[in-house]
């Protein structure tokens, strides 16, 4: 009987040992660190299914530089004046064959034959620099700029005119080419400006990309500099400087096209088709 019950009892201490429970629980403190860590597992998981799923169906593309989205929007109307009840129809922008594709790219600078230099594409940052290396290259072989661009980058634009004006070349817009946004800039830094009477010149607001600015006072300010530079820039070249009160009536998502005739009231062209500016 002894023997009996000693083997009991050895059963009944193996079995409490097999179903004991942990001689200490997780804490508190314990228990959520896991349960956050197991929520950043399944937003991680959740944010790579939808991030593969947007990039199979091509819901978005890379933003380009300078200018994401260089368009042809029409004419800004011409406003009437104060206490007039007339109303005036609103222009279409004039003909451009330039391909968009190529106008989104960055700001191309080719030597072309007959002492032509071809900038085409928009002005992204670093433009300048790279003008100025080119031009220091080819330089003695330059007599034109041809512009065939959206805008972009005003301070490259700044930078590119007036290194064309120390050099007293001239600028032009051929026809079906664009010179929008800060290009005309560029075209103000010709010694003499040509435009055909079939480009595209126009102008709008300035603005400052966002992500370089801190708050709304800063963007006040560093828009009115710019502004102000850019007056005086275009008295400098030669440009009359209430052309830019075209740009500061227009939206960025617009364009103020120039006509002819204010091509030349302006003197932004000295001659437009070949014909000198009265």
């Amino acid at each position: 009987m002894p023997d009996v019950m000693a083997a009991m009892r050895r059963n009944g201490e193996a079995a409490a040992r097999r179903f004991a429970l942990p001689r200490s629980l997780p804490n508190d403190g314990e228990i959520m660190r896991g349960l956050f860590y197991a929520m950043i597992a399944v937003i991680a998981l959740a944010l790579i299914y939808d991030y593969d799923d947007l990039r199979t169906h091509q819901q978005f593309a890379p933003v380009e530089p300078g200018m994401a989205n260089p368009v042809l929007p029409a004419y800004s109307p011409p406003r009437p004046s104060p206490g007039s009840q007339q109303t005036q129809p609103v222009r279409d922008h004039p003909p451009v064959t330039a391909d968009p594709a190529m106008l989104r790219e960055a700001m191309k600078i080719e030597l072309a034959s007959g002492g032509v230099l071809r900038v085409s594409g928009t002005i992204d940052p670093g433009s300048a620099e790279r003008f100025a290396a080119e031009i220091a290259r080819v330089g003695e072989y330059v007599k034109r700029i041809e512009l065939n661009s959206p805008g972009g980058s005003v301070r490259d634009a700044l930078a590119i005119s007036r290194a064309i004006r120390e050099r007293e070349l001239d600028t032009a817009v051929a026809d079906g080419a664009l010179c929008a946004s800060s290009c005309p800039l560029i075209l103000a830094g010709g010694k003499a400006r040509h435009a055909s009477s079939a480009a595209a010149i126009g102008v709008h607001q300035v603005f400052i990309p966002q992500g370089e600015l801190r708050n709304a006072d800063n963007e006040v300010s560093g828009t009115q500099a710019l502004t102000a530079e850019i007056t005086r820039h275009l008295e400098t070249m030669g440009v009359d400087p209430a052309l830019w009160l075209h740009a500061l009536e227009t939206p960025p998502s617009q364009l103020y096209y120039l006509t002819p005739e204010e091509l030349q009231t302006y003197r932004l062209a000295t001659a437009v088709d070949g014909e000198p500016a009265a």
